[in-house]
């Protein structure tokens, strides 16, 4: 092809790409095998995720199995009583519930063996084999969808294994997929090493890379937020809006998880993941359509137009007492907070920030994205130090959305106060089931829906924009400055965020409404 000359490249239709309201159930029987079983995320996360799939009918007894997989010696029924615990009562059916967990662990069959080696991923197999011929599934329409609760280290192994032994034998309807965890490697290189390790085994469309914020309420409310409301299409620029913060925020420290988050630190942790595909859906285009594709295709086109980092756009910070662990190093310079701006360049967000920030031991727990509005022009009523208007969608906890503006305050005088349009969900839909984000991420996965889930050039983007400021930091080149639990944070992080156009609103709080 010359020099100056434009191609178009069709993608071939891959089998997912439907809307989800036009899901069709599929008819061969799901084997859903959890490798590490005995693990916490396991414990805590995944099972309990597959029993609120169970009773709300989304998975059903005749049609699928569950098979835990982990290297620890323990029979069917240590498992089911390691799980017990931590199968919550589903809303709504509390007066059935130990019925219920009871017919869920009849489910349950476990396997043990180790993540690299023939012998027990032959069992594996062996086992999952049994169950669809019992079953009389048609060889090769039978449906495996293996959930890798693993550290990201086994992923190589444990998917070779999947592929030279575990496969559905034929393609007749059926699948295998795989569902890996982050972390997605420690910086790009890594990431990139990892995503064509897993690639040489498995086509893109069978892999599920979760990040279970994409499984929020709120966070799959932006969309529809954004592109369903005509009031918002005019406003959503930089026209309007002077900036967008992204906040993450917990009141506890790494409670004895010490030693394994000094491995990665609060970047790699929250930002990179979690608050950047936040990021993604409050600034991408609007997408030609639901289908996953196109939806993952302009939130790469987000990450690949923000701008690298300025080293005098971040703060970082450690809170006293975090090397007091003893799996902590004395020299770690590892943040456990940073704020930070980053900038995209195109044509709705030039000049826009925004500001990222998360951290640990500080004092509140919320994690929110506050939409900040510029001032009005010609501020006839004097009331601009008030403060702006703001869109702010709590994610966590009490999730809710609320507008923030001016108003006249009640009473013979003209006097301005801060109030608020409020959407609180706990009071909105009080006898709907919220579901947790892996419900619903697990239900994609089943449904083949991967619009949640991150694509490999989409992963390659997001690390592109971090790691010269991870090196930076691993090289000790950008230090940590130490701040107090349970407080706000290093003092330069609101003075980072003022310097950027963010303004404070003193003397209003929002309080979440009571039933």
């Amino acid at each position: 092809m010359g020099s100056g000359q434009w191609s178009v490249e069709n993608r071939a239709p891959l089998k997912n790409e439907a809307l989800v309201s036009e899901f069709e159930p599929e008819t061969g029987c799901l084997s859903i095998i959890v490798l590490g079983a005995s693990g916490d995320l396991a414990k805590k996360k995944t099972f309990p995720a597959l029993f609120h799939l169970y009773r709300q009918g989304f998975i059903q007894s005749h049609d699928v199995h569950i098979f835990g997989y982990a290297r620890t010696k323990i029979s069917d029924n240590d498992l089911r009583d390691r799980i017990r615990g931590y199968l919550t009562p589903c809303k709504g059916f509390e007066s059935t519930h130990e019925e219920d967990v009871g017919q869920f662990l009849q489910l349950i069959k476990y396997v043990a063996g180790a993540y690299d080696t023939e012998e027990g991923f032959r069992s594996l197999d062996k086992a999952i084999s049994e169950y669809e011929l019992s079953k009389n599934s048609t060889e090769g329409s039978s449906r495996r969808l293996f959930y890798l609760a693993l550290p990201p280290s086994v992923y190589p192994p444990v998917c070779k294994m999947i592929k030279s032994y575990c496969m559905n034998k034929s393609d007749l309807g059926g699948w295998t997929r795989i569902v890996v965890e982050k972390p997605f490697g420690k910086d790009l290189e890594s990431a990139e090493e990892l995503s064509a390790q897993i690639g040489e085994l498995f086509e893109e469309p069978q892999i599920y890379r979760i990040d279970h914020y994409l499984g929020k309420e709120l966070v799959q409310n932006l969309m529809v937020l954004r592109f369903a409301n005509r009031f918002f299409l005019p406003l959503w620029n930089r026209d309007n809006i002077s900036n967008i913060q992204i906040v993450f925020r917990e009141d506890f420290g790494t409670e004895g998880r010490g030693g394994y988050f000094d491995q990665y630190g609060i970047i790699r942790d929250i930002i990179q993941n979690h608050l950047l595909q936040v990021l993604c859906l409050v600034a991408m285009e609007k997408p030609v359509s639901l289908k996953p594709e196109h939806v993952r295709d302009e939130k790469v086109k987000v990450l690949q137009s923000v701008l690298p980092i300025e080293d005098n756009e971040v703060v970082l910070g450690q809170y006293e007492g975090y090397r007091d662990d003893p799996t902590v190093p004395d020299n770690s310079n590892t943040p456990t907070f940073a704020t930070m701006v980053l900038r995209i360049h195109n044509e709705r967000w030039e000049g826009v920030p925004f500001i990222m920030k998360a951290g640990k031991a500080l004092n509140s727990r919320k994690a929110e994205i506050r939409v900040q509005f510029k001032d009005v022009p010609g501020d006839i009523y004097k009331c601009q130090k008030q403060g702006r208007n703001e869109f702010v969608i709590r994610l966590q906890p009490s999730e809710a959305m609320y507008m923030k503006l001016t108003v006249k305050q009640p009473g013979l005088e003209m006097h301005t106060a801060q109030s608020e349009l409020d959407l609180s969900y706990r009071q909105r839909y009080q006898e709907t089931i919220i579901p947790e984000a892996y419900e619903r991420l697990i239900l994609d996965t089943i449904r083949g829906d991967q619009q949640h889930f991150v694509r490999r050039d989409e992963l390659k983007a997001a690390w592109e924009i971090f790691t010269p400021l991870l090196h930076k930091i691993d090289r000790g080149e950008v230090k940590s400055v130490p701040y107090k639990p349970g407080s706000r944070g290093p003092e330069g992080a609101d003075k980072l965020a003022e310097k950027a156009g963010f303004v404070q609103t003193h003397g209003y709080i929002w309080i979440p409404p009571t039933l």
